[in-house]
């Protein structure tokens, strides 16, 4: 995505409370030798795939509701992946569109086999209808429809949901200048990506376009290797587990800088061992190292983005 790539950049060339070390990325770099560990799609077990319509259906309202975990410190998004996974298993029209638009906050707890609200949960109740009511109008109900009406092009895709679902529109404003970082579009299309394994619904011909996914967790692995420097009142926030408020300056430099970096890292690898990564995989990379290590601090924003 060109537009958040540009953004990414526009934000960390005038960043003032978040600093991209190139030096440290190129250490990081050395390190691995510009070999980044593979990870795969679905290796915790925890998503539901039958290699067919449903399976897009059910990524695409995962996708719909994978943010803002980390108000309840008991909650993940395993659970969240692997409640609809059951939900489906159970009943396999449980997430038709029609059912999507009716759905109420406690139906969803239900659904997830969660025992206490959701954050943000009238969000997500929000979210679940505006994605049923958009697919039933305009795509007959299905994610697959979506998908096939991208023509393989996964930046295609992300524009025809950023266009459909207002809820995916992942936008902020940073000095008078409009951002885009798009993290639940572009997860989307990785996901899908992932798990058909670059075929069927899976196939894109510039699956190469999509950045990093701009989160909680990511940013402070980044942070943890020493290539995003925050300065120390930013620094304070996180440590002391304040809430970063969600559009300021800091909160989108976290962001920005984050896909910035590891566009840094993934040219740098390019040049020095001729390598052509992915930035999913990058992703998936950081995103691991972060689940494993969850004592690592990071930002704490109430947003539906991420």
């Amino acid at each position: 995505m060109e537009a958040v790539r540009a953004s990414a950049a526009w934000v960390a060339s005038r960043s003032s409370h978040v600093t991209v070390d190139l030096q440290e990325i190129e250490k990081v770099v050395d390190k691995i030798q510009g070999n980044v560990p593979k990870v795969e799609w679905d290796f915790e077990g925890i998503h539901y795939f039958d290699n067919g319509p449903l399976t897009v259906q059910y990524l695409f309202v995962l996708d719909a509701l994978n943010f803002c975990f980390w108000p309840d410190k008991d909650l993940s998004y395993d659970h969240l992946a692997s409640g609809l996974k059951l939900a489906l298993e159970k009943d396999k029209t449980a997430l038709d569109a029609n059912r999507l638009q009716n759905y109420t906050g406690p139906e969803i707890r239900q659904l997830l086999n969660w025992p206490r609200p959701l954050p943000i949960e009238e969000e997500r109740v929000r979210l679940l209808h505006e994605v049923g009511l958009e697919l039933e109008r305009s795509f007959g109900g299905e994610a697959a429809n979506l998908v096939k009406a991208a023509g393989n092009s996964a930046a295609t895709l992300i524009e025809l949901i950023t266009r459909h679902f207002p809820g995916f529109r992942d936008h902020s404003l940073y000095k008078g200048h409009q951002v885009f970082l798009y993290k639940r579009a572009q997860i989307f299309v990785a996901d899908l990506w992932g798990a058909f394994k670059g075929q069927n619904y899976g196939e894109f011909h510039d699956i190469n376009s999509i950045t990093i996914f701009a989160d909680y967790i990511v940013p402070a692995v980044l942070r943890e290797l020493g290539i995003l420097k925050y300065g120390s009142n930013l620094s304070c926030s996180i440590d002391s587990n304040s809430e970063i408020v969600p559009g300021s300056e800091e909160e989108v430099e976290i962001r920005a800088c984050s896909i910035y970096a590891v566009e840094k890292m993934r040219d740098l690898i390019s040049k020095k061992f001729g390598k052509q990564l992915l930035s999913i995989d990058i992703d998936l990379w950081l995103w691991s190292c972060g689940v494993q290590n969850m004592a690592l601090s990071h930002h704490r924003t109430l947003s539906i983005y991420y």
